[in-house]
């Protein structure tokens, strides 16, 4: 009895690393062949809590993916049984008991979750919804976790996250990879989904316990490895890898955002910037240009020594505008504008958008900056105002005050 608490700590850490490392693995699987994220994620739930029974009275299976899987399959099948109709669940119930035929605990479980990330992320579901369903069914986070990322309340994510299941449920999305013709549009959802992810946790508070950017680097990192020599996906790796290699170096001693080209360069993390640098050459090598290596290659050129190439990023800008017409984009095309010199036109720009971005906070940031340069001193007071006003963080909220301070 003495070691019974012991060894029901040990099983749990167990669980908790099997989980932590292989759950998207395991829900791909289940939902491939469930074809219910709902079913999948309570079968899934109910194994784990069989596992910490039966590890802690029988010791950790050879394979505790096997286990958990097949455990899985049996949870189902007893949900399907007393829960589905008549046509569904005989279909279900073949299924799984084909998949039951064997007592193969250490079978190889393929590796699906391609087709979950795909799943999760598609255009049919709002962008909220994308990012809360691949944080929930890839990466395992909780709905109380993933509530208090987006400031909702746990009830509120949760009715979130269910819609979401029952979207793809009932408008019959399907559990695929995208063919040929649908790839490019459906790449850049799963792209932008993760990349969402990524900036998610670059600006939260850093002692967040889950590490969001890790989670969208690892997504990202089975992206390339389950569909290699794919240059968007390879420019999405190398824009999160160069961004997080300035990450330590973004808020200053006294807790203000430092923008790349003022930050403590001997802060940033090298081997990041090298694999970073090294993965876009890659992608650009492949000539198949798209957003995501234009805006990491941006990314490269704001780490220039000794300062960022303001020449080199406006010629990447008037490129990816070309990709990307968005108001986002035209507010950083007219920075780098005023940053080589034309702040006519930089202005021009952002006076064409005041309507459009009169509540995005960086668009208030640009224009002060822009104005600034322009020594145009009141504009650029209310413009820094504006933009104070608008911060959703100390950080940015303190950096923005100390630049209007220098207005004199």
């Amino acid at each position: 009895m003495a070691n019974a608490a012991p060894q029901a700590i040990a099983v749990s850490k167990a669980l908790d690393a099997v989980m932590r490392q292989d759950r998207g693995r395991l829900m791909a699987a289940l939902v491939s062949r469930l074809r219910s994220f709902q079913l999948a994620e309570d079968a899934l739930q109910e194994a784990s809590i069989s596992a910490l029974v039966h590890w802690g009275r029988e010791g950790l299976p050879h394979s505790p993916q096997g286990w958990l899987i097949r455990v899985a399959f049996r949870k189902a099948l007893d949900q399907i049984r007393t829960e589905r109709r008549s046509t569904e669940r005989d279909t279900a119930m073949h299924l799984i008991l084909e998949i039951l035929g064997t007592d193969d605990n250490e079978a190889e479980i393929p590796d699906e979750r391609l087709r979950l990330i795909f799943t999760c992320c598609h255009p049919a579901l709002e962008l909220k919804s994308r990012v809360a369903l691949t944080l929930r069914a890839v990466c395992g986070l909780s709905t109380a976790e993933i509530s208090r990322l987006f400031l909702d309340n746990e009830t509120t994510m949760g009715q979130r996250l269910s819609r979401a299941k029952a979207k793809i449920s009932s408008a019959g999305i399907a559990y695929v990879v995208p063919q040929e013709d649908q790839w490019d549009d459906r790449l850049n959802a799963v792209l932008t989904t993760t990349y969402l992810i990524f900036t998610t946790g670059y600006t939260s508070p850093q002692n967040e316990p889950r590490d969001l950017c890790g989670e969208a680097l690892f997504l990202t990192r089975v992206l390339c490895m389950l569909r290699p020599e794919q240059a968007e996906i390879e420019g999405a790796l190398a824009l999160m890898l160069l961004t997080e290699a300035r990450r330590s170096a973004r808020v200053s001693p006294d807790g203000a955002t430092v923008p790349p080209g003022e930050q403590d360069r001997n802060l940033w993390d090298r081997a990041k910037q090298i694999e970073g640098e090294q993965l876009l050459e890659t992608a650009l090598r492949r000539k198949r240009a798209g957003p995501f290596q234009v805006k990491a290659a941006i990314s490269a050129c704001q780490m220039s020594a000794p300062g960022p190439d303001w020449p080199q990023i406006l010629l990447l800008y008037n490129v990816l505008l070309t990709m990307e017409p968005t108001p986002v984009v035209q507010v950083n095309h007219a920075v780098a504008l005023a940053e080589t010199g034309h702040l006519a036109a930089a202005q021009s720009i952002l006076q064409s958008l005041e309507g459009s971005l009169a509540d995005f906070q960086p668009y208030h940031a640009a224009l002060a900056h822009v104005l600034a340069k322009a020594n145009n001193k009141e504009g650029a007071r209310r413009a820094y105002s504006s933009a104070i006003a608008l911060a959703d963080n100390e950080s940015d909220r303190l950096f923005l005050k100390n630049q209007s301070s220098k207005i004199v």
